[in-house]
């Protein structure tokens, strides 16, 4: 097989040995712009697993790599002028050039053939000139090759906020450093790693604004690279800062980091009569922010998967080998570019987090990308995280999710919520035994508070027959006796009251859910007249009166929920029900005083809010779930929960229940691990309101992780409790930890289940 690839940079150079190692017969050329063993770059990091990969692949480059690496396992963080070290983080480190020095030497040493000095303009040429049977088009992250054939790869291309700038010194640090500073206009962070004997990279970076601020858009390329060395000359230690970017001018060496996703990475050509696919690799395919470390590792691994592919299936055609890579990497790659995705977040509005105390700050950061979790940490520094948990808890180590909660006046033994979930079996709106069986066993279960799903203040308010309703008498008295029951448990126990508005008059859950009954429909309101789907009836678009009606429901409802007993009042202003109607610009056209700017949007959920608040006793809690992101072009997004929560917590809201979506039948929600949990962050720790993260929340360590790190103060487990209604006591006999109380009636199975883990 004839295999040219396009850019000698990591993945070019290395899919090129690796085949050619594989076969010798094929015929490999790599074609680069730059001079023989010369690049550009400072030094570049890579895991210890990335080091084991290479090692697999071809041990004498991973010898060779490992060999002129610089180990460490510590990582550094210096903020408000403390100090914390952590280690067992496992990186490794080494130069750009050295890196693909020793890639060009295997190379030659395998026969690829080497051509430099040629900027490929005309790939088609090329593909003719060397008659290859395979592209591969690793010329970076300003491909050409992908501007040719736009169309077929559809990249977007997401340019991040903050500025930075790689930049080197002969200051040799021991540890991964990342190192804090605040100016008059904003925060600055660095982050810096040794890479050969006495060098190392020293990265700067800053939110945009920020750098504009400091006129840095201004400044010679001299005076950036000043600025900066005194910003962070107490951990430079009287050495300089050096830039090897002397080709650029004034301030073209501050970069805006551009995230590349691309929807496919296989283009197929006709060349020479025939059809030649031409395949995108590392950069050109795909990019993830420096602060996870791993464009080049995503680079090599590319390289590494595509050849192990040709190797495994050599039985297959050369279109189902590349579909299978594809189909296959493209999976891998965005896992990454999701964590990569919440590290850049988290590093572009360090301003949300720098009310912390270093320790948090600290957790916070390690943690940042949500694929390092408190038990990876344990993993890593056992005593490190310890120290924190004991910290944290303010006397000794407790799993976070263990430690109680005060809001107003109630305190929760633990931070677990069983979260609302609709059982569609209640009778003309009563709850039954199947609810006293269903709440009291999560009681037992050892969560700190159950919360009863959507209940409507009116029959007109429930999304379908089988929901639960409070608006009599006799379905008070029924939630009574759960909320009596609960309370012998010593848990709390909430209900969150919500209007269906435009999705109600719907069938039960396992039938077809969210689509309308065959008969015996009731009529619809909204903030508009804009139906939920295709087959749902169209809404009436509320007037005074019915805001007024249904607020006093609402409030009639509230009355009722203190009466039975709850100790925790939620509204439901999320996915698409009533007062998300309003809220969601997608749903509200109305050209009153509640349409238009999202303060208006919110006019009315808050005079509900407001009105519940009033009546509902001033000790006891009151959250509200909202939809923090629409997922749909043109809805809310997290920048507008963030004006949503705030306008809520003037209202005297305590807690924000943050989900997302659900608005409208257009969203496209990004499913994943804790996928909705960076909003609750977001929300958290800019509105400084309390906040419950939902979402994917599965086990323990996603838990104690999210409550440690303060991107919310208690996690609301939804499925997981509907598979194990002790999941919080399970999970923390998982751990190991005693800090839980059984119910008496179990302590026989608990100490069971606690030999049975330890034996393992």
């Amino acid at each position: 097989m004839n295999i040219v690839c396009i850019g000698g940079g990591p993945a070019g150079l290395y899919f090129a040995l690796l085949m050619k190692k594989q076969n010798s017969a094929h015929r490999v050329t790599v074609i680069e712009r730059n001079r023989p063993y010369d690049t550009f770059g400072w030094g570049v990091v890579l895991s210890d697993q990335t080091l084991d990969n290479l090692h697999v692949a071809d041990d004498k480059t991973g010898q060779q790599i490992g060999d002129a690496f610089n180990h460490w396992d510590d990582i550094d963080v210096f903020f408000k002028g403390s100090h914390v070290r952590t280690t067992g983080h496992g990186f490794c480190g080494i130069g750009r050039k050295h890196l693909l020095n020793i890639l060009q030497a295997r190379c030659e040493e395998l026969s690829v053939d080497l051509v430099f000095e040629n900027d490929v303009i005309d790939d088609q040429k090329i593909a003719a000139q060397y008659q290859a049977d395979l592209i591969i088009a690793s010329d970076g992250l300003n491909s050409k090759i992908r501007t040719r054939y736009a169309q077929t790869y559809q990249p977007n291309i997401d340019v991040r906020d903050c500025r930075f700038v790689w930049l080197g010194t002969h200051k040799t640090f021991d540890a991964f450093t990342f190192a804090f500073e605040k100016t008059e206009h904003g925060w600055f962070q660095a982050h810096a790693y040794k890479y050969d004997d006495n060098t190392s990279t020293f990265i700067v970076e800053t939110p945009h604004s920020v750098w504009l601020a400091h006129d840095l858009d201004k400044m010679s390329q001299e005076d950036a690279i000043a600025f900066c060395q005194q910003l962070f000359a107490k951990y430079l230690d009287g050495h300089a800062l050096m830039s090897n970017a002397s080709h650029l001018r004034g301030s073209a060496i501050w970069i805006q980091f551009p995230r590349v996703i691309c929807d496919t990475w296989v283009h197929w050509e006709h060349i020479n009569a025939r059809k030649t696919p031409i395949v995108l690799m590392g950069d050109a395919a795909h990019t993830a922010h420096f602060s996870i470390g791993s464009g080049t590792k995503l680079a090599l691994e590319d390289a590494i998967d595509l050849a192990d592919t040709f190797a495994q299936h050599a039985d297959l055609s050369i279109q189902e080998i590349l579909q299978s890579y594809e189909d296959r990497r493209s999976v891998e790659v965005l896992k990454i570019q999701n964590a990569a995705r919440n590290s850049t977040q988290w590093f572009e509005h360090v301003d949300r987090y720098t009310r912390m105390d270093i320790e948090q700050f600290t957790y916070s950061m390690l943690t940042r990308s949500q694929r390092i979790s408190h038990e990876n940490l344990r993993l890593r520094d056992a005593k490190w995280l310890e120290g924190y948990e004991a910290w944290l808890s303010g006397h000794r180590a407790v799993a976070p999710m263990l430690l109680p909660l005060k809001v107003r006046e109630l305190t929760l033994k633990n931070r677990i919520v069983v979260s609302p979930m609709a059982m569609y079996s209640a009778t003309d709106g009563v709850v039954g035994d199947l609810h006293l069986v269903h709440l009291g066993a999560r009681a037992l279960g050892g969560a700190a508070l159950v919360m009863v799903e959507m209940t409507a203040p009116h029959p007109h308010g429930r999304i379908t027959p089988g929901c639960p309703g409070l608006w009599n008498d006799e379905q008070q008295v029924a939630f009574k006796r759960i909320v009596d029951f609960v309370h012998t448990q010593q848990a709390h126990i909430g209900i969150q009251l919500g209007h269906s508005g435009p999705k109600g008059s719907t069938q039960l859950g396992w039938e077809a859910m969210d689509e309308p009954l065959p008969n015996n429909n009731w009529p619809l309101i909204a903030a508009s007249a804009i139906a939920y789907g295709p087959n749902n009836a169209l809404p009436t678009a509320m007037t005074v009166a019915d805001m007024q009606r249904v607020s006093r429901e609402f409030v009639d409802s509230t009355k009722r929920a203190d009466e039975a007993g709850f100790d925790w009042l939620e509204l439901h202003c999320a996915h698409g029900y009533l007062l998300s109607s309003f809220i969601c610009p997608l749903t509200n056209h109305r050209s009153d005083d509640l349409g238009g700017s999202i303060q208006n949007r919110c006019r009315y959920p808050l005079e509900v809010f407001r009105a519940m608040r009033a009546v509902w006793p001033a000790h006891k809690p009151m959250s509200v779930r909202i939809s923090a992101h629409d997922w749909a072009p043109g809805g809310n997004t997290d920048a507008d929960a963030v004006v949503i929560a705030r306008l809520f917590k003037e209202a005297g809201c305590d807690v924000i229940d943050v989900s997302s979506g659900q608005t409208t039948r257009e969203a496209k929600p990004v499913y994943g691990r804790m996928y909705q949990t960076p909003f609750s962050d977001r929300i958290r720790n800019e509105v400084l309101i309390q906040t419950i993260a939902v979402g994917a929340i599965s086990d323990a360590d996603q838990a104690n992780s999210i409550i440690a790190a303060g991107r919310a103060d208690l996690c609301a487990v939804a499925r997981p409790h509907l598979a194990d209604p002790a999941w919080t006591l399970h999970e923390a006999a998982k751990l190991g930890s005693r800090d839980i109380v059984w119910p008496l009636p179990y302590l026989s199975g608990r100490d069971q289940l606690y030999r049975n883990l330890s034996q393992r």
